[in-house]
């Protein structure tokens, strides 16, 4: 039979390091699962309008995003100040947002397809022409439930 021998040196046993790679691991998994990443660049300022009745939106996975504004500095040499129309990570014109909805619905299930929403982000100095053509032509493509991106803002008196 082995015999334990009992040693006199007293010390205290060092930390094992075993578990560590498990420990990163699972910090690593956590932040990689909460932690959302901005879908597009913008290439346009927007300052939001002030609002007196916000709402959120209930699930921004069936939001799909138009930014309208001014170029930012960087693009102003090419596409110049004046208001732009920017879909995912383009410039874009009236035209390519019939393309632009019909792949965002295809992108969603076919049962999550009835409540997609546009969410339109402009710029307050954005003239209105721009958003009313953008409006004419979401309702040509049926794309019928519009929000308006706005910042709470003082009550408005009228």
């Amino acid at each position: 039979m082995a015999k334990f021998i009992k040693s006199d040196k007293g010390g205290i046993p060092g930390i094992s390091t075993a578990s560590l790679p498990d420990i990163v691991f699972m910090i690593l998994m956590f932040f990689m699962v909460s932690t959302s990443m901005r879908q597009t660049d913008r290439k346009v300022l927007v300052s939001m309008p002030a609002a007196s009745e916000i709402a959120k939106l209930d699930r921004k996975d069936l939001a799909s995003y138009i930014y309208i504004g001014q170029p930012t500095s960087q693009y102003q040499a090419q596409y110049g100040t004046d208001s732009r129309i920017q879909l995912n990570d383009s410039f874009r014109t009236i035209d390519d947002i019939r393309d632009f909805i019909a792949s965002e619905r295809e992108n969603l299930s076919e049962a999550d397809r009835p409540f997609m929403t546009v969410s339109i982000k402009a710029d307050k100095d954005t003239r209105m022409g721009i958003i009313t053509d953008v409006k004419q032509e979401l309702r040509r493509c049926s794309a019928l439930k519009i929000m308006y991106g706005a910042r709470k803002g003082a009550e408005v008196h009228h």
